[in-house]
């Protein structure tokens, strides 16, 4: 049976761009919490609605009324981000984007985000997360291609020491390169237009990458 592509809304910041319309475009919609005022601008509607509700206005809740809402105390051991991801694993997700992911006032949420999505990744998930300005991918030992335009910027930030890490159709590539724990050396990077190619032999990372921004052109 093919896994379902699941888009989770998030509610962190987030830019309507032609780029986040595509990604989650034919996707199923969870919400978590006052990631629902995303949905109305990316046209979708949530078949799920959890959270414990305290970031969700007045108004957002009355233009919602159709939608299933699955509501928890605010004392729980789980974020609602990661409720939402548990719900939308149990209706057989293999394909996730987070939606307002990255950026907003809660920078312990957004790394929280980047941490989570490793680990789906490692239990053979396929995750994005996504603002709409700016994007994340996972990086595991394996291959990965990541589309970008010519001109923009992107960075790989390792979780662990990296080895064996190649990127290539980019302005500054590497080959087998190993990559110490906290270093920089593989920040501001610039793709070269079309599929930028990582390779890792050992180690856990993330790309985050800002198509619209192309100052390094």
């Amino acid at each position: 049976m093919d896994k379902a592509h699941f888009t989770i809304l998030l509610g962190g910041d987030v830019t309507v761009t032609d780029r986040l319309r595509d990604v989650v475009a034919g996707s199923r919609v969870i919400a978590a919490d006052g990631g629902m005022r995303h949905a109305r601008p990316l046209g979708l509607t949530p078949e799920l609605w959890v959270g414990d509700f305290d970031s969700a206005t007045k108004e957002l809740l009355d233009a919602w009324p159709g939608v299933t809402r699955q509501p928890y105390p605010a004392a729980k051991a789980v974020t609602d981000g990661e409720i939402a991801v548990s719900e939308a694993l149990a209706r057989g997700a293999g394909t996730l984007v987070l939606v307002g992911a990255l950026g907003g006032a809660r920078s312990d949420h957004a790394l929280q985000h980047l941490l989570y999505a490793v680990a789906l990744a490692e239990r053979g998930l396929d995750v994005s997360l996504t603002s709409g300005e700016e994007e994340a991918r996972p990086l595991l030992p394996g291959s990965l291609d990541v589309s970008l335009p010519a001109g923009s910027l992107f960075s790989v930030a390792g979780f662990t020491a990296l080895e064996g890490l190649d990127i290539g159709n980019v302005r500054y590539p590497l080959e087998d390169f190993a990559l110490a724990f906290g270093s920089s050396r593989t920040i501001s990077n610039v793709a070269n237009g079309g599929p930028v190619h990582f390779s890792l032999k050992s180690g856990k990372a993330i790309v985050l990458a800002r198509p619209y921004d192309l100052t390094g052109a």
